[in-house]
């Protein structure tokens, strides 16, 4: 008599399938899983406000020195220096001073006197005839956090080619510039610096 051997079931076609336990595993793992992807996402999103912000404020701020500097590349003389604001004679494009109409291609440019005040947030511009350091100011830059801005040489400072404060606005023929840019996230913020000497620099000042 042929005894039958009992063997084990199998489903059909060989496949094996999934216990409670590992589903629920799995299940938990995609929930970890999403969560995490999603709080990247919105902590990115939340940044990227600030983020443009930032890049816009430095992009800004690159085009303010070097328009600065071109100025005061042309410039004749510093009238008044101090640490937040400068005042020098330079030629410029305009007719008149101040205006907003330019002059034709091949008409030399006329000497006006431009003031750069800066405060904790911002910095203006005014365009006024010679001697004259008032005026409509025009809002150049916004986004700094200290009115520490401008620095020259010949300087108070121990060294005379240090670039710092000056006793005597009329013999400064070095103009500095620096603007410093909070971060928004916090941490140290951003310099972003420049400066020219002015065509009257001579090697005896």
């Amino acid at each position: 008599m042929t005894r039958l051997r009992r063997r084990p079931l199998e489903p059909p076609g060989g496949e094996a399938g999934f216990t409670l336990v590992e589903l629920l595993v799995a299940s938990a793992m995609s929930i970890v899983i999403v969560a995490a992807a999603s709080s990247m996402l919105i902590s990115a999103v939340k940044s990227q406000p600030q983020l443009s912000k930032r890049a816009q404020n430095i992009s800004t701020a690159r085009w303010v020195t070097e328009r600065l500097t071109r100025e005061i590349r042309e410039g004749v003389r510093v009238d008044q220096a101090t640490a937040s604001k400068v005042s020098f004679l330079t030629y410029v494009r305009h007719t008149p001073c101040g205006g907003s109409g330019a002059l034709a291609s091949g008409t030399p440019a006329i000497k006006c006197e431009v003031t750069y005040e800066c405060t904790t947030t911002y910095c203006s511009r005014i365009e006024a005839a010679e001697g004259t350091y008032t005026g409509t100011a025009v809002r150049i830059f916004s986004g700094i956090d200290t009115a520490g801005v401008f620095c020259y040489v010949p300087s108070t400072e121990p060294d005379p080619l240090t670039c710092g404060p000056t006793a005597s606005p009329t013999k400064a023929t070095y103009i500095g510039v620096k603007l410093h840019i909070p971060n928004p996230s916090g941490g140290s913020g951003l310099t972003v610096s420049d400066g020219a000497s002015m065509r009257n620099a001579t090697l005896s000042n």
